[in-house]
């Protein structure tokens, strides 16, 4: 019997009616047999260790601890048609595939709350219907927590009352001035931090961004001018973003092939880590599904 296999990120678990569906009668019984024998028995299966964002080993850390694979303009793809995207996938599977930090730009548009970024027109996706994908991801794969970055063009109040409509701010974790385990996040069903570029608390879930977070510049033509200086956010903020992408001025595949390598991407974070003095937190990137983003952000948390 082969051994089932659990995409990165989700909960390891077992669907019973799923199971019961897909396996014999015999392997079965031999499942349900484990908990009464006494001798574990070799079955092949996985074992039911806990993960944290798909790894074990990250249960016991806290955010300041660990690096998330982060994407920018996160919402913009070119699966859903968006002109000059800067994701080859959509919302739900950047998530299924690992994706734990999000850049999200909302505007009004027509009166109505939109994801988009600059121009709606060039692609625009319901604000309710962009939260609602990450509320089902976290609902079902409960054994992750999600640090999303708002480039806010919409109010407080209506920020707020979609994160709520949405049911995200039911699971919306407080800074209190520590930080607690991704374990203790998850076990506590805060798996969600908020943090947005121009508003800020109350509510107190709804984080400045820059009272967090400390960044790079992000405006380059050409990897020889990737830079590691201080930009947004003070040397206090205790978690660090990364901004690591092309503009020639639009985003290519192309581009972020290039410099999403490990032999770029991960020099860069090194660089960028030991010259701010700070764990890189957040490491941002345009077309993640291009390079070297996920093998890079385990090298950064000792998983290689």
């Amino acid at each position: 019997m082969q051994a089932s296999v659990i995409p990165y990120g989700h909960p390891r678990s077992l669907n019973m009616h799923k199971y019961i569906r897909t396996h014999s009668t015999a392997a079965l019984l031999t499942t349900l047999s484990i908990g009464c024998s006494e001798k574990p028995l070799e079955t092949g299966l996985i074992s039911a260790t806990r993960t944290c964002n798909g790894h074990a080993d990250l249960c016991d850390r806290t955010l300041e601890d660990v690096t998330l694979a982060t994407t920018h303009n996160a919402m913009s793809s070119e699966a859903a048609g968006w002109i000059a995207a800067n994701q080859g996938f959509g919302i739900t599977r950047q998530l299924e595939d690992g994706i734990r930090g999000m850049m999200l730009d909302t505007m009004d548009w027509n009166g109505e709350d939109y994801l988009c970024h600059g121009y709606c027109e060039l692609g625009a996706q319901p604000l309710q219907e962009g939260l609602g994908e990450i509320e089902t991801f976290l609902d079902t794969h409960p054994d992750n927590v999600v640090l999303i970055l708002f480039q806010d063009g919409l109010s407080v109040e209506r920020m707020t009352s979609a994160l709520d409509d949405s049911g995200l701010a039911a699971r919306a974790w407080t800074h209190d001035g520590e930080f607690p385990t991704l374990a203790e996040l998850i076990d506590s069903g805060t798996n969600l931090v908020v943090t947005a570029e121009s508003g800020g608390p109350p509510p107190a879930w709804y984080h400045h961004a820059w009272d967090l977070i400390q960044d790079t510049p992000y405006s380059f033509s050409s990897e020889d001018e990737f830079s590691c200086e201080a930009n947004r956010g003070e040397t206090t903020s205790p978690l660090f973003l990364v901004n690591h992408w092309l503009g020639t001025p639009l985003p290519t595949s192309e581009g972020a092939e290039r410099v999403n390598t490990d032999a770029v991407l991960h020099e860069r974070a090194e660089a960028c880590a030991e010259a701010r003095g700070q764990r890189v937190n957040l490491l941002g990137v345009d077309f993640y599904d291009r390079g070297d983003l996920f093998s890079v952000v385990d090298k950064l948390n000792g998983l290689d």
